[in-house]
């Protein structure tokens, strides 16, 4: 197996399990790795990870979530129709964007999300 795709699976295993874990979009996981661990750039990483949001992936997690009544099938719907929007335009704001100012701004929402996330965890 070509070295390039047995890290491509583990990306996809890692990023799958901890989205189906932590609730949280493979973007955090995949896009990192692919530039880390693959040499994409980061507009060919956020590209790719947007593109592989295009297939079903997190359908056997809903089906789990929603067998237990996690999910909320309005918000769903509402989140679903703005997320489109704001992809759209999130897409097209990055494309102007030069490769380190793309980084420092990924790198700054991962940071502020862990803060956060790790003072939460103390209350």
């Amino acid at each position: 197996m070509e070295h390039s795709t047995l890290l491509l699976l583990i990306i996809g295993l890692i990023a799958g399990l901890i989205g189906g874990l932590a609730g949280i979009g493979g973007g955090l996981i995949i896009v990192p790795l692919l530039v880390l661990l693959v040499g994409m750039n980061q507009h060919q990483a956020q590209g790719t990870s947007l593109a592989t949001l295009l297939l079903p992936l997190s359908f056997l997690a809903v089906i789990n979530y929603n067998k237990a009544g996690y999910i909320n099938w309005k918000y769903v719907l509402i989140l679903s129709l703005t997320f489109m929007v704001g992809s759209y335009f999130g897409g097209e704001i990055a494309l102007r964007l030069n490769q380190k100012t793309l980084k420092r701004i990924f790198a700054l929402i991962m940071a502020i999300g862990a803060i956060k996330m790790m003072w939460d965890s103390f209350k």
